[in-house]
């Protein structure tokens, strides 16, 4: 995996609505985060799998991101 996928991954978790990150199941969320990076560039099958395994492997921060965004700044 290149470090160019990685940051579109990262760009595209971070300007996703939370909302979305957090309310869709496990299956929902890995699929269609790749639809997403696939719409926006061109992913062979090798580039798509080791994707889907990282994303997968990263769900919890995914979700733990996502809900640090929906929750109340406190100062």
């Amino acid at each position: 995996m290149t470090p160019v996928m990685l940051r579109q991954l990262w760009s595209l978790i971070e300007t996703t609505q939370a909302t979305l990150l957090v309310n869709l199941d496990d299956a929902t969320l890995v699929q269609w985060l790749l639809k997403q990076l696939k719409t926006n560039s061109a992913l062979n099958g090798k580039e798509t799998d080791l994707l889907n395994e990282y994303i997968e492997s990263r769900l919890s921060l995914i979700r733990d991101l996502a809900e640090q965004r929906l929750a109340p700044e406190r100062f």
